[in-house]
């Protein structure tokens, strides 16, 4: 088991290789062994267990609810595919519950699948917990997939309903004090055939909008998506929209915790505007307040959106588990990473793509424009940077090379501009005038280096990227 490591946010593995029904219990046993030295034992305390829609992730997640029972743990195992949040919720709502386990990959393509592990407030997992675990996995001998389980000790459940029902409460705590719009009004959702297909559906209906649901069928090879929400994989949900003639889409990823949106034109919006339309709608709508948490290579335009507005923008390393750290320190509104992961602490301590999509929805109606309309806006008060993030394939030596050796190297100019200053709080950031940036990172499970980029021009952009890749490929050291 010494194979297996945690990654950003969980384990994953692929399917048949990696990820088989030993590795799994294996993970399940020392992630009960961890839960229960925190707990002071696993007696009268409670975990929760759920899966989203791929190849055996429901017969996979049985096998984790008995280890867990073997280990001495009451099991909430949801009954259908759930989404993340919806473990998150259902935990941190749980007094019993001292955490969860989720089966899946979030939005890795189809052959994939994972386990994320949530603490007992619902948020995700620490490194300090999770290197738990790996330690735990060498303990893990001889796991009797056979062994007896304890009769009702796990209980099959509807946790769909009582996450469902968490959304209905906290968008009732958000509503506005101004009256919302009426207009009839469509949207296309797409839940990419995860988790969430039907879900944010009917909750969309109880607010009155005409929906149109694509990818809504059981498809564990996601029909050759992958269900991340970003382009290409959104085009058919763009398409959608101009064919309905509807006034946007609204997309969430395979397990339900990335949101992604298309304006009425079809256009994809970015989760850093997806982000900065939240804020502003939280503090500018709602008169909310707090601090705004980003992770690294989220958009400048966030932070001179706190300036205008007066609020604190703070900048953590990529990955929603430090906007979790910082959530749980008090005071934070929302966090939002630039895959699309936001969250908002007054509702759980994690990225819920459904609650993002019906406050945006809110929005619309609240200001009676259209998303491109919104995106409109703030652009004309805060300006426009163009982004856009490269992956760089490398073999398993350059990929090592690079994360020991390339990161810390200190060039002074890139692509013909100076250097003004370097960031080293997660990977390579280089900072320029005028807000631009070019940040250099290593993946945490594939022999990838993430090159993310924001400049004032796409011309620039590209020249970034490029001096980037060959810098990467250790062609300009």
């Amino acid at each position: 088991m010494s194979d297996i490591s945690f990654g950003t946010d969980g384990w994953r593995g692929i399917i048949g290789d990696d990820f088989t029904y030993e590795t799994v219990r294996a993970v399940a046993s020392a992630s009960a062994e961890v839960f229960a030295q925190d707990a002071g034992s696993a007696q009268g305390k409670r975990m929760v267990v759920g899966y989203d829609m791929r190849f055996e992730a429901d017969s996979f997640a049985s096998a984790v609810a008995e280890v867990l029972a073997q280990r001495g743990f009451e099991v909430l195992l949801s009954d259908r595919p759930l989404p993340t949040p919806g473990v998150c919720y259902c935990v941190a709502h749980d007094a019993d519950a001292v955490g969860g386990l989720m089966l899946t990959a979030s939005h890795n393509p189809a052959k994939w699948l994972g386990i994320k592990v949530r603490m007992a407030d619902g948020g995700a997992s620490p490194s300090t917990f999770t290197d738990r675990i790996e330690e735990a996995l060498g303990r893990q001998i001889g796991i009797d997939p056979s062994a007896s389980v304890e009769p009702g000790a796990v209980i099959k459940t509807d946790l769909v309903r009582i996450y469902l029902d968490g959304i209905r409460t906290s968008l009732a705590r958000f509503a506005p004090p101004q009256v919302l719009s009426v207009d009839p009004i469509r949207i296309v959702i797409d839940p990419m055939y995860g988790a969430d297909q039907g879900l944010l559906a009917e909750l969309m209906r109880e607010q009155g909008v005409e929906v149109v649901e694509i990818h809504a069928q059981r498809n564990p090879g996601f029909g050759g998506l992958h269900p991340e929400p970003i382009a290409p994989w959104t085009d058919e949900a763009s398409s959608a929209v101009v064919e309905h003639s509807a006034s946007g889409a609204f997309i969430v990823d395979g397990d339900g915790d990335r949101i992604g949106a298309i304006d009425e034109r079809g256009t994809y919006i970015t989760p850093h505007r997806i982000l900065a339309l939240l804020i502003q709608h939280l503090v500018e709508d709602l008169g909310r307040k707090g601090r705004v948490v980003k992770t690294l290579a989220l958009s400048r335009t966030i932070d001179r959106l706190g300036e205008k507005l007066g609020i604190e923008v703070d900048v953590r390393p990529i990955g929603f588990k430090w906007v979790y750290e910082e959530m749980l320190k008090g005071d934070v509104l929302i966090g939002g990473e630039e895959s699309g992961g936001i969250g908002i602490a007054e509702h759980v301590l994690e990225r819920d793509g459904m609650l993002m999509a019906l406050l945006l929805l809110q929005m619309m109606r609240l200001r009676t424009k259209t998303l491109g309309e919104l995106v409109a806006d703030f652009e004309a008060q805060i300006g426009n940077l163009y982004y856009k993030r490269r992956d760089l394939k490398l073999d398993e030596e350059s990929a090592r090379r690079f994360r020991e050796e390339l990161v810390h190297a200190s060039p002074t100019e890139m692509a013909g501009r100076p250097i003004r200053s370097i960031d080293r709080l997660d990977g390579l950031k280089l900072l320029f005038d005028d807000d631009e940036w070019l940040l250099l990172r290593g993946s945490g499970t594939e022999p990838l280096i993430r090159i993310y980029c924001e400049a004032n021009t796409p011309e620039r952009l590209e020249a970034y990227l490029d001096a980037g890749s060959s810098f990467a490929r250790g062609e300009h050291v």
